[in-house]
């Protein structure tokens, strides 16, 4: 299974930008990307590179339900 997390860039370098979450740092490629992003922009972060821009309310959404899974116990029986 792979898993895509929502993370908001906070500065970008070239084709690379930080990006975080709850106060969890990655560096991401962003070589990806059609669209073009700007810090403070939300995208979907899997294995190292943006693979899509995502608008502030959906990767809220988003990010919110991990957050419940992880308060639930990871969602692990």
């Amino acid at each position: 299974m792979c898993l895509g997390i929502p993370m908001q860039i906070r500065s970008i370098d070239g084709d690379l930008a930080q990006c975080e979450i709850d106060g969890v740092t990655r560096e991401a490629s962003l070589m990806l990307l059609a669209d073009p992003v700007s810090e403070g922009d939300f995208v979907l972060i899997h294995a190292g590179f943006a693979i899509s821009k995502l608008d502030q309310q959906e990767a809220e959404e988003t990010i919110a339900l991990f957050r419940q899974i992880l308060a639930d116990g990871g969602g692990v029986e």
